[in-house]
């Protein structure tokens, strides 16, 4: 027989979203019960954001090595222990997930439930079989799942690892062929190949880390080209050789038949919602042809349903922040439902950490919609140049006919700092004169951003 309970919001993933919805619906006042399967710990701190910066780190500790000859800095010999490079990311990592386990402990046993959840009805879930719960509102906040070919699964077996298994590796892998040259494929392939690890990068697309303008996209690819293997455009076809390793074959732009064996293969050919095993049918959810659930961005509702859906799960602006102020929106409304909070959305933001940064504030490039833009560029810094940096290329968009700043693809040292800038003035409203009217430091990478605002500044003139 199965256990019962009751509760105004159930919330299945204790995810970033999730405990975000549970802090802001029990703020609300309401009863509410949190359910988690997986060991927790959040995929930022345990397969995401920091894992992965923690290998970045070390990454660009030996790139600084390497480029010290630059500067006069004579250094004799460049060692890279494997083992005690994953050994300082795993302790790092543990530690961020300890700090997430910390705040899930914090939580009364009596709002926590272990287990996996699915409907059984539009207003009830059940629990491994052995819990029913009728709540008042449910939050979907189970996030998201790396994507792995079945046949690449079955052909490679363990030697095929995905963001959620790569940085339980015991030491640096030999060689490593890496699938997508999206944010996480390019940022695992720099990190692995400053440290020394031979590998490819392979992409059926024809960009690198997302990036959508075509100016700023040439600039990615004349840099990063210089550091990766990159082989676009292509299929690949994996096995495993009699001694373990894989053996990768595609073929080339000219149509010429390729293969390198390596040690692994990484996955990073994109993620998926969470929502396997819901049975979404059940609650009575219109779903979209991927079956994540049709809902409102202004309030995160499901349809008409007292069904909201946060977070990765639902796969409008996979990033933790946009995670965390969603899953307290769905929170909020879950509580206080059928009076509905609306937010609008922030300027949308995204950073890929390959050192030079690659950013994208606003919508992203549109060739149509750019007919009504001016563009600003700036492609030179002098602080870049002093510390022996690419400067990269920088193009900042605006209305053409209001001046309001949209937002912008931009690629360089630190852009990471320069996308919150823009970020917050396109959120503003502000035009390029606007920002202008505030004080730049020299010298600074910054600069940079000023140069192009100028640019628009003055096609705003004409």
């Amino acid at each position: 027989m199965l256990k019962h309970r009751t509760c105004d919001v159930a919330i299945i993933g204790a995810g970033t979203a999730g405990l975000a919805a549970y802090r802001a619906a029990k703020a609300s006042g309401a009863k509410v019960l949190l359910i988690e399967a997986s060991p927790g710990g959040t995929t930022c701190a345990r397969y995401g954001c920091m894992p992965s910066k923690l290998l970045l780190a070390a990454a660009r500790s030996a790139r600084d090595v390497k480029a010290a000859d630059t500067f006069g800095v004579r250094v004799n010999k460049l060692e890279i222990d494997g083992k005690a490079v994953m050994a300082r990311v795993q302790r790092e990592r543990d530690h961020f997930v300890k700090g997430v386990l910390a705040q899930v402990a914090d939580i009364p046993n009596s709002d926590k439930q272990r287990g996996w959840a699915r409907f059984s009805a539009p207003d009830a879930l059940t629990i491994d079989e052995h819990t029913l719960v009728e709540a008042r509102s449910i939050v979907i906040a189970t996030g998201a799942r790396p994507v792995v070919p079945n046949d690449l699964a079955e052909a490679c077996q363990e030697r095929v690892v995905t963001h959620e298994t790569i940085f339980d590796l015991k030491t640096l892998p030999r060689s490593l062929a890496v699938i997508g040259a999206g944010p996480l494929g390019l940022e695992m392939a720099l990190a692995f190949a400053r440290l020394g690890v031979k590998l490819t990068v392979f992409d059926d697309g024809d960009t690198i880390g997302a990036v959508r303008d075509p100016v700023v996209a040439k600039a990615v690819s004349d840099q990063m080209k210089r550091e990766l293997i990159i082989e676009l455009g292509v299929e690949v076809v994996a096995k495993r050789n009699a001694n373990g390793d894989v053996l990768v074959s595609w073929k080339d732009a000219g149509g010429k038949s390729r293969r390198r064996t390596f040690e692994y293969v990484l996955v990073a050919a994109g993620r998926k919602p969470a929502l396997d095993g819901l049975d979404l049918n059940v609650a009575g959810l219109k779903c979209d042809e991927k079956g994540v659930p049709l809902f409102d961005p202004a309030t995160l509702r499901c349809g008409r349903s007292n069904v909201f859906i946060a977070g990765d799960a639902n796969d409008d602006r996979p990033v933790l922040h946009e995670a965390s102020l969603q899953g307290e929106l769905a929170g909020r409304n879950a509580a206080r439902a059928p009076r509905l909070e609306k937010r609008d959305p922030m300027p949308s933001m995204a950073v890929v950490y390959s050192d030079p940064d690659i950013a994208s504030v606003g919508p992203g490039w549109d060739e149509e919609a750019a007919k009504g833009w001016n563009i600003g560029c700036s492609d030179d810094v002098g602080r870049a140049r002093v510390d022996a940096r690419p400067s990269g290329m920088l193009r900042v968009y605006a209305d053409a006919k209001s001046g309001a700043l949209i937002g912008g693809e931009l690629f360089g040292p630190d852009v990471e700092h320069l996308a919150h800038l823009l970020a917050w003035a396109v959120q503003l409203k502000m035009t390029a004169n606007d920002v202008l009217e505030l004080p730049f430091y020299h010298p600074t990478m910054e600069e940079s951003f000023r140069t192009a605002l100028r640019d628009l500044a003055n096609q705003h003139k004409l």
